[in-house]
């Protein structure tokens, strides 16, 4: 790769990062003169995390060009394996929140990388409509199995059934996982601190990725996949690589959010969540990942701001995605007309000389 492609390169990694860091001190400064609402407090943890998955997301619909609907399976699986392994912990003896979240964040990443391997090794050999109906399926399954799952702890270990919460045969234990109601009493550990630390690592992992020998390989086959086939690029293994990887960053992303709040259930990760972080990811622009997190960040914002007109808030919401999509086209039909209004013009005046010449 020659210099200026990685001057480029450098140039928007930094801005990335200076971004993050920037909206932190940014918001730092203004939470400590008390010019944050305690509405607007609470929404910079799941900010956070939307930012993660937009960005994770972005590796595979931007970076790889799949369509991929079941991103909130991969989150809701690292949610409820990290609310699992906190609880394991906590009763083992450690108090320490951070590593509490370290070690929670870590197992939801490794869950959810295992489940995206998994369900990515048959998927990944599909593309277009059918891997889109494919993941959306996933994410249903997944939301329908953890509707079903009763785990519990007590001194003698884990217990699961699929049955309800008396199955577990536990005496003076804890249910972690209670069916449908989900996890309760969870222990709220996650922080601003701690969501702008992780956006900074999934970003740090995506554009690495992308600016990596395989992730060249990811953005050919998105390209060309015949052409990519036809030099050699394994394409299912490069497709397979961003799916898992994105994955894992989803499942971090997911044990962020559910250790913000006391409780959670399965039906909070449902399609209509991974149609938001996929709306993330077009409003910012497909493989722009400074976009992903501007996107991501305003648009779980916009609805707290707008808050005051509470009867109007959603249609103003609505109509601000729709002017975010359309203005961008409206320029560039702008430009494409002015395009060939200019051509035209040129074509005339050749053609008028080419006359003028004949004459004489």
């Amino acid at each position: 790769m020659n210099i200026k492609g990685l001057k480029r390169q450098t140039r928007s990694t930094l801005l990335t990062y200076a971004l993050a860091i920037g909206a932190f001190i940014v918001v730092t400064l203004l939470e400590s003169v008390g010019l944050i609402s305690n509405s607007l407090r609470g929404q910079l943890v799941p900010i956070c995390a939307y930012v993660c998955l937009a960005v994770s997301l972005n590796l595979v619909v931007g970076v790889s060009g799949e369509l991929s609907l079941g991103h909130a399976g991969f989150m809701s699986v690292g949610a409820f394996t990290g609310v699992i392994v906190a609880t394991c912990l906590t009763r083992a003896g450690v108090e320490s929140d951070i590593l509490l979240f370290v070690v929670s964040a870590v197992a939801g990443a490794i869950a959810a990388g295992i489940i995206g391997l998994v369900v990515g090794i048959p998927v990944m050999r599909l593309s277009g409509d059918y891997l889109a109906i494919v993941t959306l399926a996933f994410g249903e399954i997944i939301k329908n199995l953890l509707n079903n799952f009763y785990i519990g702890v007590d001194d003698a270990g884990l217990h699961f059934s699929m049955t309800d919460s008396s199955s577990l045969g536990m005496t003076q234990g804890v249910v972690i996982i209670n069916g449908p109601r989900g996890a309760v009493g969870i222990d709220k550990i996650s922080t601003f601190v701690g969501g702008v630390i992780l956006v900074l690592i999934t970003v740090a992992v995506v554009l690495n990725l992308m600016h990596s020998r395989s992730g060249r390989a990811i953005m050919a086959v998105r390209d060309n996949r015949i052409a990519a086939e036809s030099v050699g690029i394994n394409v299912t293994k490069y497709r397979l690589m961003a799916f898992v990887v994105a994955s894992a960053l989803a499942g971090a992303a997911g044990v962020l959010y559910a250790m913000n709040y006391s409780s959670i259930v399965p039906s909070q990760f449902d399609f209509n969540t991974s149609i938001l972080i996929l709306v993330y990811v077009v409003l910012g622009g497909m493989g722009n990942i400074w976009g992903s997190v501007i996107s991501a960040a305003f648009l779980t914002i916009l609805p707290e701001v707008l808050r005051p007109i509470n009867q109007y808030r959603m249609l103003i919401y609505a109509v601000v995605l729709i002017l975010v999509m359309v203005v961008p086209h409206l320029k560039i039909y702008q430009r494409t007309v002015d395009a060939v209004r200019s051509r035209l013009r040129k074509s005339r005046r050749e053609v008028a000389a080419e006359g003028g010449g004949a004459d004489e």
